[in-house]
């Protein structure tokens, strides 16, 4: 397993955490802030040394993307059928709209300057996860992403998706998703990668104890 494969599969499984999320969270309404933490955390987190800082540093990175990891070696293995289709469609469209985004040099400059205004707003909140924060990721993607000719369409119960706090939620994880499949690829990773390196892909992560 070269340091690269292992870099990949970091960015991959935080593709998987966020799709995953958004997926729970559609449906029930709830989602695992433990889960959740580390994804918001990773959009702030523009000058990492290292993949695995993004995530945590070393020792949290396993923990911090384990639903992620699992996800990711289920779709990669022989238990694709027992991921919910919606978090594959939502990862697979997260990896196809980032590499839109790519293409759009003028917003990629506005979201970095909104990730700058959004990372000295948190000295006020204790976290994150307060909801203001949450919504000022939500309205980043809003006023970006959303705007693209593709958009990643969320199925799930009404109920929830209707209330504000949930929709920015969804939001702002897809924002943090768009973060990991902008990493998948600054490290090489193709979608194609998918298909033909899924060998490669699982043995790496596997590894990761």
């Amino acid at each position: 397993m070269s340091s690269r494969e292992k870099e990949q599969t970091i960015a991959l499984s935080a593709v998987f955490q966020a799709a995953e999320l958004v997926s729970i969270l559609a449906k029930t309404g709830q989602v695992d802030n433990a889960s959740l933490q580390p994804m918001l955390d990773s959009i702030l987190m523009l000058n990492a040394n290292t993949t695995e800082d993004i995530y945590g540093g070393q020792w949290d990175c396993p923990s911090n993307l384990a639903l992620g990891r699992k996800i990711a070696r289920q779709a990669l293995g022989k238990e694709r059928s027992s991921v919910n289709p919606d978090t594959l469609r939502y990862a697979l469209s997260l990896i196809h709209l980032e590499n839109k985004l790519s293409k759009a040099p003028d917003m990629l400059s506005t979201i970095g300057q909104k990730i700058s205004q959004i990372e000295q707003k948190k000295a006020h909140y204790d976290s994150v996860l307060h909801e203001n924060m949450i919504a000022s990721i939500s309205g980043m993607y809003q006023d970006t992403l959303s705007k693209l000719s593709f958009r990643i369409q969320v199925h799930g119960d009404s109920r929830f998706l209707q209330q504000p706090h949930i929709s920015n939620q969804v939001r702002a994880i897809l924002m943090a998703g768009i973060r990991a499949a902008m990493l998948w690829r600054q490290l090489g990773g193709k979608r194609w990668h998918l298909i033909f390196k899924r060998k490669a892909l699982l043995n790496a992560l596997e590894s990761r104890n």
